[in-house]
C-alpha cells in the first residue's frame, strides 16, 4: 500500500485489519476466563490465531511492495494517537508469530492434557492468547510506549506459562522466578531509555522520533537512550553474555510453551531492536555504528562458539535446543551489524526460517516425552526407530539447524556469508562455516541417541498423536520448502531490509 494511500480515515473492515490481528487474541483471552470451561478454552484460543494467522498474511501481501500501512486508533492522528504501523519487516514477523501460535495450539491439546493438570487448562490457553497478543502487539505498533506496554503484556504471561512446568519439574519455578527478575530488569532499561527519549525530543510516536532525532542531530541524553534500549532488549533478545534465563526456562516449560517461546519471543525481541535501531536511530548516527561494531560482533562470534560449545556437552536434549538458540541469536545479530542489505536480509530470513526449524524440534522431543517422561539423552534412546515419523520429522529439522543445502537453515546461514563477503570480512565468513560444524556434532548426538542406540526393552513408547504429528510435520516440510522455495521468505526479507535502511525517511509520514 503506497504511503499517500494511508492518511484516510479507515471506514471497511479490511482497514481496520492491523489493529483487529491484537484485538481478537486480547479479547479471546478474558473470554476464556469469563466461560470458564475446559472444553471451550482451547477452540476459542485456536479460532483466535487462526483469524491472527489469516489477518498477517493478508497484511503481508498488501506490504510487499515496499509501502506501509498506517492505521490511526481511534481516528487520532499520530503523533498524538496511537498508531499500528505495518510494512513488510514487522508483516513478516506478524506471520510468523501468528503462524507459529495456529501451529503450536494442535500440538498444545495433547501435550497440555499429559503435563499440566485439568484445573489450570484455562489457566494456560488464556494466559498463552495474553503472550500471543503482547508479541503481535509489540511487533505491529509504531508509539515506542505501547511496544514497552505489550512487551509487558506477554513477559507477565510468559512467567505464569513457564512456570506451568513445575507438575512436571519444581525446577520450572526457579526457572520462571530468574526470568521474570532478569525479564523485569530489561524492562525498566527499556522503559528508562524512552523517558530519555521522550525528555530529549517530546514524543513517542515512532516516525516523530526518527524526524525529530534527524532534525534536531543527537545529544548525550539521545546516546543515553539508546544505549539503555540496547541493554533492555538485548536482555528480552538473550543477547550474549545477557542468556542466563533462557536455558532454564525453555528446558523446564511444558512442551508446547517451548516451542511457541523458543519460536516467537526472542525474535520479537530482535525486531523491536532494529525497528529502534534502523527507524528510529538513523544508521549514520555514529554512536550507535560503533556500538554495532565494537559490541555486537564480539558477543556475536561469542554467542556462536561459545553457546554451541556448551550445547555438544549437554545431557538433556531441550537444553542443548536451548543453548542452540543462543548460538542463533548470535546469527542474527551479526547481520544486523554488517549494516549492509544482505546482512539485514540474511538476519530476517534467518529469524523465520530458525524460528520454524526450532519449533519442530521442540515438538518432536515434546512428542517423545510423552513416553519416556524426560528430555535426558539416556531416556530417549532408540525412540527415533520407535516413533519413525517423529523420528523423521526432527531429522529434517536438525538437518535444517545445521545448514545442509536443500534446507531452510542453509538459505539464511548462505545469505550470512555472502554479506561478509560484501564488506569484505573473510574472517567473519569463516568464522560462519567453521561455528556450524559445531552445530553439526550436537545435532549428530542426537541422531545417534535416537537411531543408533538399542531402545529399552521396556520401553511403552509408540508414535505420537496426530494431533502432535500434524503440526511438527507442517513445520518439518516448511524446514525443506524454504530451503527451495525462497520467494516468500528471502522476498520478503529483502524488502523489509531495504525500508530498515532507509532509516528516518522510511518511517516518515
Amino acid at each position: 500500500m503506497a504511503a499517500e494511500e494511508t492518511h484516510h480515515v479507515a471506514k471497511t473492515f479490511m482497514d481496520h485489519l492491523p489493529v483487529l490481528q491484537v484485538v481478537i487474541p486480547l479479547f479471546a483471552a478474558p473470554i476464556i476466563v469469563f466461560i470458564g470451561k475446559r472444553s471451550l478454552a482451547w477452540p476459542i484460543a485456536f479460532a483466535a490465531s487462526a483469524a491472527a494467522f489469516v489477518i498477517s498474511c493478508i497484511l503481508l501481501i498488501q506490504v510487499l511492495d515496499g509501502g506501509f500501512i498506517s492505521y490511526h486508533v481511534g481516528g487520532w492522528a499520530p503523533p498524538l494517537g496511537i498508531e499500528y504501523r505495518i510494512d513488510a519487516a514487522n508483516a513478516l514477523v506478524l506471520a510468523l508469530i501468528s503462524g507459529i501460535g495456529t501451529v503450536v495450539l494442535p500440538y498444545a491439546y495433547e501435550s497440555v492434557k499429559a503435563e499440566i493438570p485439568k484445573k489450570n487448562h484455562t489457566l494456560f490457553y488464556a494466559c498463552f492468547m495474553l503472550c500471543f497478543t503482547g508479541l503481535l502487539g509489540m511487533v505491529a505498533t509504531g508509539d515506542a510506549f505501547n511496544v514497552f506496554v505489550f512487551l509487558e503484556i506477554s513477559s507477565l504471561s510468559t512467567y505464569v506459562l513457564v512456570a506451568q512446568g513445575a507438575n512436571h519439574n519444581k525446577r520450572a519455578l526457579t526457572a520462571a522466578y530468574d526470568y521474570l527478575i532478569m525479564g523485569t530488569i530489561g524492562a525498566t532499561f527499556f522503559i528508562i531509555g524512552l523517558a530519555m527519549l521522550y525528555m530529549a525530543t517530546g514524543t513517542l510516536n515512532m516516525a516523530d522520533l526518527a524526524d525529530r532525532i534527524a532534525d534536531e542531530g543527537t545529544n548525550r541524553t539521545i546516546r543515553a537512550a539508546f544505549a539503555f534500549i540496547v541493554v533492555g532488549m538485548g536482555l528480552k533478545v538473550a543477547i550474549y553474555p545477557l542468556h542466563h534465563w533462557l536455558p532454564n526456562a525453555y528446558t523446564f516449560a511444558p512442551s508446547a510453551v517451548s516451542v511457541f517461546l523458543a519460536a516467537t519471543a526472542t525474535k520479537a525481541a530482535i525486531y523491536v531492536l532494529l525497528r529502534f535501531m534502523f527507524s528510529v536511530f538513523n544508521p549514520s548516527f555514529v554512536f550507535e555504528e560503533w556500538t554495532l561494531y565494537i559490541v555486537f560482533i564480539p558477543f556475536s562470534l561469542l554467542a556462536m562458539f561459545a553457546a554451541s560449545f556448551v550445547a555438544v556437552f549437554q545431557t538433556n536434549i531441550k537444553r542443548m535446543l536451548a543453548y542452540s538458540s543462543i548460538a542463533q541469536i548470535g546469527y542474527m545479530l551479526l547481520g544486523i551489524a554488517m549494516l549492509n542489505a544482505t546482512g539485514l536480509s540474511a538476519t530476517l530470513v534467518h529469524l523465520v526460517n530458525h524460528g520454524v526449524t526450532k519449533a519442530a524440534l521442540f515438538m518432536g522431543v515434546g512428542a517423545m516425552m510423552l513416553y519416556s517422561g524426560s528430555a535426558f539423552f539416556n531416556n530417549l534412546n532408540g525412540l527415533g526407530r520407535k516413533m519413525p515419523l517423529t523420528g523423521a520429522a526432527m531429522v529434517a529439522s536438525g538437518l535444517s539447524l545445521i545448514g545442509v543445502p536443500g534446507t531452510a537453515g542453509f538459505i539464511s546461514k548462505w545469505v550470512l556469508v555472502q554479506a561478509a563477503f560484501e564488506n569484505g570480512w573473510w574472517i567473519i565468513a569463516i568464522a560462519i562455516m567453521l561455528s556450524s560444524l559445531l552445530a553439526v556434532i550436537y545435532v549428530w548426538r542426537m541422531f545417534e541417541v535416537l537411531y543408533l542406540t538399542a531402545p529399552d526393552p521396556q520401553s511403552t513408547a509408540k508414535e505420537a498423536p496426530l494431533a502432535m504429528l500434524v503440526p511438527m510435520w507442517v513445520l518439518a516440510i516448511a524446514c525443506i520448502w524454504f530451503g527451495f522455495d525462497t520467494e516468500l521468505t528471502l522476498g520478503s526479507a529483502r524488502v523489509a531490509a531495504d525500508g530498515l535502511l532507509a532509516g528516518s525517511a522510511g518511517m516518515a509520514h
